[in-house]
């Protein structure tokens, strides 16, 4: 509160629910986290039994030995690196060109458009004719299948856009333009280093999704060598369902050897889930200060 405001028994109870409600939220998204690092280098009969629900118990990195002692862990770490930051410098320079072209006022036919441009959000050529364009552009099984058809998200580009909108002087494009810079040079020169944070924020949208990505690779892509990481976890989590499950007529010490075996894929399904995911834990802090900059300055005009 402001000094010399003096706060009312109904401020006082909203900061009161205020406070209770965001305890409660970080709980709710702090635990599954802490469980999973919990679960991951714990003893997974532990686990399974319950007797672990929070911190490590009988701590053991045999999960993290088995999965990287995979190769193509390493493979597809390479390819799905390779597919993001290729993947997202194409993004960028769809995504920010466009919104600008289409935060311009004196873009002839912009409304028109933006409108073509929406209509794609709703509506889509479904997945086989995507399949068939893909196939005769020839691009299956090669990293253009990834991360060309995904080239630019309409969403990103209307946002983008309002940033250009109310975060961009006018007078300040005019006076270049009057000073005799073109068009390219106005916007290579003076928006995009006025535009770092919603740049970051497209990188940080565009990365993670490209990082997560697998249902591309799965439909376009043939060669393992070319799997990207999320692909290659996939199959790595049904092949130890798979071991874990066994088949057939079964005695003592077989069910021994599966229930290990199952133990065994529960403590690599922990692992899996964070060698996926913390690089991405690991840059959002570097981001997130242009984040917050990138959405919220857009909806303030002044």
């Amino acid at each position: 509160m402001l000094a010399g405001v003096r706060e009312t028994k109904r401020d006082k109870l909203f900061l009161f629910c205020n406070t209770l409600y965001v305890l409660i939220a970080f709980l709710i998204v702090f635990y599954p986290v802490v469980y999973m690092v919990s679960a991951s280098i714990s003893n997974p009969k532990l686990v399974a039994s319950g007797e672990m629900w929070l911190w490590p118990r009988d701590i053991t990195f045999d999960g993290y030995k088995r999965v990287f002692a995979n190769s193509n862990i390493w493979v597809g770490y390479t390819n799905t690196l390779i597919y993001t930051i290729v993947g997202t410098a194409i993004n960028l320079l769809v995504t920010l060109p466009a919104a600008y072209a289409l935060s311009r006022k004196d873009f002839v036919g912009r409304h028109f458009f933006t409108g073509m441009f929406m209509v794609t959000m709703f509506f889509g050529g479904g997945l086989v004719p995507t399949y068939l364009l893909v196939k005769q552009l020839g691009m299956i099984d090669t990293m253009w299948a990834i991360v060309i058809p995904s080239a630019a998200s309409i969403w990103n580009i209307i946002v983008s856009r309002t940033f250009f909108q109310s975060s961009i002087p006018r007078e300040l494009q005019e006076a270049a333009l009057i000073d005799g810079a073109s068009n390219i040079k106005l916007f290579v020169r003076i928006i995009l280093p006025l535009s770092m944070p919603i740049i970051a924020v497209m990188a940080l949208f565009y990365g993670v999704g490209n990082w997560n990505s697998y249902f591309s690779a799965l439909i376009y892509l043939n060669d393992a060598a070319k799997y990207p990481l999320q692909l290659v976890l996939r199959q790595i989590l049904v092949l130890q369902e798979m071991g874990a499950q066994g088949g057939g007529a079964i005695d003592a010490s077989t069910a021994a050897a599966m229930n290990t075996k199952a133990e065994i894929a529960a403590l690599v399904r922990y692992a899996v889930i964070i060698v996926a995911t913390l690089p991405i834990i690991l840059i959002y802090p570097f981001l997130q200060r242009y984040f917050v900059q990138g959405v919220m300055i857009g909806s303030i005009k002044g």
